[in-house]
């Protein structure tokens, strides 16, 4: 191993808490046959800025033998690199630069060497990774979690056992197929495939419907070497896009390309497929079109295979972008058509039968490699589902057929095997555990029925049921988020409230957080009445956002269809709402509803046509400038993907990153919980690059409203100060608007105020906008009941309302 060294500048002290004065240093670099090393001495020639005068600072000594000198280096590297010098500044990361330069390792270097070198200065800084995250620690143990709690749970103490896996290299599967033959080779494979074939949602849409899409990428790592290897026959493991990317960066402070990354090297043989949706990408909001085409290839590039496209409002235009996208992309194209209402029942005819396979006939000439039928809600039923697949099969005997549903009434298996019967070649399904309610079909369920059958999935069910255990015991990591909270079974009542299977938990959730939790049921039938305000939609993100967010101002004003109808003219509607009704995210079938779409617009502009279509480019160069003027120089395509999708979600999530360090490190309940007091623990920063802690012990409050946590770090006792927010937070009492008085505005739910836009003496007209309330991931806009002058402004930006608190308060 190589030696290395630190002492003062002064030889008279190895107190590294004492100050010394410098003048200068000089640097001197000599090779020879044993080894190279760097020396620093006060003898040479060079007058610099390695350490700069009047602070406390250490040198550092490296000596290293080597065969060669590339050798020498090497261990010289990682001597620095796992070198640690607290409280000082050192020269290290100079060395680190010098042991890295090319002419260094493989020329003669002279006393010149400095000066032609200049970018030996340009230091990285150091990650400082271990005290960020006892910085987080300590955070959680004296406030609690980070991410929002819906429910008062906490994560279990039992950590998930891997089953016993296979070594060596996964069995070869359909992904092979895929990058041997392409796209459209790869379809026909799957065409003329025999049996069954699953597509498993459990790292994706299961847990999005179960547990509000807050399964961590440290769960979905341990288990994927035992996909890969007992799994290899799937058609496709779903575990990217939907609501997972805006809260990877949201609520669980991790990267979202880094999850797919990381689970592509470990799953290498079966095909990873995301949910794009359409021009929206992976937002809830139309992007201009070379953002959509760029974060297709971004996405391909990082490892993802099959794109299912589709458009909330089943809108051609934007559907046929984000095929064209993905096709650019160089993936698999599956086009998926939205399903509502019940081809089966002759008296609803808005969405019948011709309506799908019309639609489908459209996919199918702009080339799309798969056909799919999206049940978002799961309200396909066995007839249902002989009619509309048995129509496609034979409308389109080439084209693959891959349906998806969710189990909310519990009849998705029957659903999908009758779908299977009827031609298709691919069905959703989630392990057993994970599957069930408002999450997709049982797995296990799906490949018992089939064994035997012409449609036998190929799938051992004895792995089928080591694969759930895992995931049996993970669900109880995340019991703040789980549905059975309050959802103890599935319920038939979807057939008429047609909530997606992927929004029930998130709506749910939503509601608890604006005070509505013991009004779900009103929720659910205000979902009803809101679908039939909005002209009866398709039902699924962001359309299904739209409808969830009027129904819950529906519950929290007491309104009911008739009174939102006759007051759309002077109410204040969330922000989603008026957007839709302008054409924000396309034009539904049939039409926008009218009048109400008249009274709740006003002179608001209109969007026609594919609303993207009306945006300029996207200039990624200046996006990628900007970011490296806020953040640093380390920032990659990826980076620059999320900063386009999500600017302010990112921009959050940097800043938390660079306050409290890699947390998608810690485990689980670590995360959620923090430790308890004397347990102990390890983390895994990266290979070979383990923490162990212990946690020690929670001051008490200082003066400064502070708390210090001790903990032990690889045997040596560490600190950190954290602001105590519980105990500081003061006691505010904010008036509330008199509703007898036209000119008090009063917060229509609770929230955050975002944005105020108007000041006292300002002048408004009545319907005006004032401030913009944000709760949850809904906005509402405030606008002014009445026409006059601002005379009192209440909040400011960040300020946090309940229902009714006052506003400002407008002098007619």
């Amino acid at each position: 191993m190589p030696k290395l060294c630190a002492y003062r500048r002064d030889a008279q002290s190895t107190c590294v808490d004492e100050k010394a004065e410098w003048s200068s240093i000089s640097l001197n670099v000599f090779r020879s046959g044993e080894g190279m090393g760097i020396r620093l001495d006060s003898a040479s020639a060079f007058q610099g800025a390695v350490i700069s005068p009047h602070y406390d600072s250490l040198l550092v000594k490296v000596i290293a033998s080597g065969k060669d000198l590339q050798t020498a280096a090497s261990k010289m590297s990682r001597a620095l690199a796992e070198f640690r010098v607290r409280g000082v500044k050192t020269n290290i990361p100079f060395l680190q630069n010098v042991f890295n330069n090319h002419q260094f390792l493989h020329s003669t270097v002279d006393t010149q060497f400095i000066d032609e070198n200049q970018e030996l200065f340009n230091l990285k800084p150091t990650q400082n990774r271990a005290q960020k995250l006892l910085h987080y620690l300590g955070h959680v143990m004296v406030n609690g979690p980070t991410t929002p709690i819906p429910v008062k749970a906490k994560p279990s103490s039992i950590d998930p056992v891997i089953p016993p896996g296979t070594m060596g290299d996964p069995p070869v599967g359909f992904r092979d197929v895929l990058l041997r033959d392409g796209p459209e080779g790869f379809a026909k494979a799957v065409r003329a495939h025999q049996g069954l074939l699953l597509m498993d949602t459990t790292f994706r849409d299961a847990h999005q419907s179960l547990l509000a899409t807050r399964v961590r990428t440290h769960d979905l790592k341990k288990i994927s070497p035992f996909v890969s290897h007992n799994f290899s026959n799937l058609f496709s493991v779903e575990n990217w896009g939907g609501a997972t990317f805006d809260v990877a960066l949201r609520f669980l402070s991790e990267c979202p390309w880094k999850r797919l990354q990381e689970l592509r090297a470990l799953v290498p043989n079966v095909p990873f497929q995301m949910l794009l949706r359409g021009a929206n990408a992976v937002g809830y909001t139309n992007y201009p079109d070379n953002a959509v085409f760029k974060f297709c290839e971004v996405a391909k590039e990082n490892g993802m295979d099959i794109f299912r496209v589709f458009d909330s409002l089943n809108y051609l235009p934007n559907m046929l972008l984000g095929m064209e996208a993905a096709g650019a992309a160089g993936g698999v194209v599956e086009a998926a058509i939205s399903y509502t209402g019940d081809v089966s029942d002759p008296m609803r005819q808005k969405y019948s039968l011709d309506y799908y396979v019309n639609l489908a006939d459209e996919l199918v000439k702009a080339g799309t490699h798969i056909l799919c039928i999206k049940d978002m809600a799961g309200l396909l039923k066995p007839q249902a589902s002989r009619l509309l697949i048995g129509s496609l099969r034979d409308r389109f005997p080439d084209v693959p057929i891959h349906v998806h549903t969710h189990d909310t009434a519990g009849a998705g298996v029957a659903a999908m095997l009758a779908c299977a019967e009827a031609g298709a070649d691919v069905v959703d399904v989630a392990v057993d555990s994970m599957a069930g309610m408002t999450s997709q079909p049982s797995m296990g369920a799906m490949v018992a029925c089939t064994k035997g059958t012409n449609l036998d999935t190929g799938i051992a069910l004895e792995k089928v049921f080591d694969y759930s255990e895992y995931w049996e015991v993970a669900r109880g990591l995340y019991a703040p988020f789980d549905c059975t909270a309050t959802m103890k079974s599935g319920n038939a009542d979807v057939y008429e409230n047609e909530i997606p299977g992927g929004q029930y938990t998130n709506l749910h959730f939503q509601a608890h957080s604006m005070g509505l939790g013991n009004k779900f049921k009103l929720v659910k039938k205000a979902y009803v009445e809101a679908n039939k305000l909005l002209g009866d939609l398709i039902k699924v993100t962001p359309s299904s956002k739209i409808v969830g967010d009027l129904a819950q101002f529906m519950v929290q004003n007491n309104l009911t269809r008739a009174e939102v109808e006759e007051r759309a003219d002077e109410l204040s509607f969330p922000l989603s709402v008026v957007e839709f009704l302008q054409g924000y995210i396309g034009i539904p079938h049939g039409g926008f509803p009218e009048p109400f779409r008249s009274k709740v617009l006003k002179s608001l502009k209109r969007i026609e046509g594919r609303p993207g279509a009306s945006l300029p480019p996207m200039d990624f160069k200046v996006l990628e400038e900007g970011l490296r003027t806020a953040h640093g120089d380390d920032i990659s395509p990826e980076d620059v993907m999320s900063a386009a999708m999500y600017p302010k979600v990112f921009q959050e999530f940097k800043e938390f990153t660079a306050n409290f360090g890699p947390v998608d490190c810690l485990s689980t309940r670590l995360f959620l919980d923090g430790p308890k007091i004397a347990e102990e623990f390890e983390v895994e920063l990266e290979r070979g690059k383990i923490l162990h802690i212990k946690a020690l012990a929670l001051g008490d409050l200082n003066k400064a409203g502070q708390r210090e946590v001790f903990f032990e770090l690889n045997g040596q006792l560490r600190s950190v100060l954290v602001k105590d927010t519980l105990a500081m937070k003061e006691m505010k009492f904010h008036p509330k608007a008199l509703k007898s008085i036209k000119g008090q505005v009063g917060a229509p739910m609770p929230g955050k105020v975002l944005e105020v836009k108007v000041e006292v003496g300002s002048k408004v007209e009545k319907g005006q906008p004032l401030c913009v309330l944000s709760a949850m991931k809904m906005e509402t806009v405030v606008n002014s009941p009445v026409a006059g002058t601002v005379k009192v402004v209440h909040v400011t930006t960040d300020s946090s309302l309940e229902g009714d608190d006052l506003i400002l308060e407008i002098e007619e």
